[in-house]
Formats: structure tokens, C-alpha cells, sequence
């Protein structure tokens, strides 16, 4: 018993082969493959492009101007500006100039009291010696 081969079912090669024919079920497989594939790729761009435009669709709806805002706007209280603490401090001098700064240049010569020339009024105080 033990002396009897079993049949062989594929004949023995006598050269190497590089390449096998597929056989017609591989084909067909290959081609469920590449449909299914395929069909899945289309349905993720749809998908997709869904998706974008229920997004924009969104965001357009959310920029339109609403009514409520202008009153809420209104009864807002002024928000402060920001400032610079170490400017505020004294440690560094202030990106901006102050508004202290501002008004003093904006004064004229007509908020001074008395005369700008001292050449226009007699001088009556004691002269100072030094």
C-alpha cells in the first residue's frame, strides 16, 4: 500500500513558466473587484460633496445679518480698550501716544490766558539775581 503514488492531477512542469493564464472565474472576480471598487470611490465623492454642501449652505445661512443683533449691539456696554500694563506702569513708554498728550497738543493759543510774547506786556516782577 504504501508503495502506490497517488495520481497526479497537474502534469509535471518541463520549463519554468513565468506567467499563468487566469482562468475565466479570476477575470470575473477581478472585475467584481474593480466595479465594486469603483462604485464605492462615487459614492464617497457624492458624499462628500453632500456633505461641502449642507457646510457652505450652513454658513451662509449664519452670515445673513439677523435683526436681533443690532439690539443686542446696542445694549451692549462699550468694551474698554485694551491697554499695555507696563506702559500703564511707567516701565516702557506706550505704543501710542496718550490721550493726555493729545489734548495738550490740541490746546491753542487762545485757551492761554495772558500774552504769548513777552514782548507785547511791560514784565513787573522782581528780577532775579543770580
Amino acid at each position: 500500500m504504501a508503495t502506490k503514488l497517488p495520481p497526479q492531477v497537474v502534469e509535471p512542469l518541463t520549463t519554468p513558466q513565468h506567467f499563468a493564464e487566469p482562468s475565466s472565474r479570476e477575470l470575473r472576480s477581478q472585475a467584481m473587484h474593480r466595479l465594486q471598487v469603483g462604485l464605492f470611490g462615487l459614492c464617497a465623492m457624492l458624499l462628500i460633496v453632500g456633505l461641502a454642501s449642507i457646510i457652505m449652505e450652513r454658513a451662509r445661512l449664519a452670515d445673513e445679518e439677523d435683526p436681533i443683533r443690532e439690539v443686542v449691539a446696542a445694549d451692549a456696554p462699550e468694551k474698554k480698550p485694551a491697554s499695555d500694563p507696563l506702559a500703564d506702569i511707567g516701565v516702557m513708554p506706550a505704543a501710542e501716544p496718550s490721550p493726555k498728550v493729545k489734548e495738550a497738543e490740541g490746546t491753542s493759543a487762545r485757551d492761554v490766558e495772558g500774552p504769548l510774547d513777552p514782548r507785547a506786556a511791560p514784565f513787573d516782577g522782581p528780577l532775579r539775581e543770580e
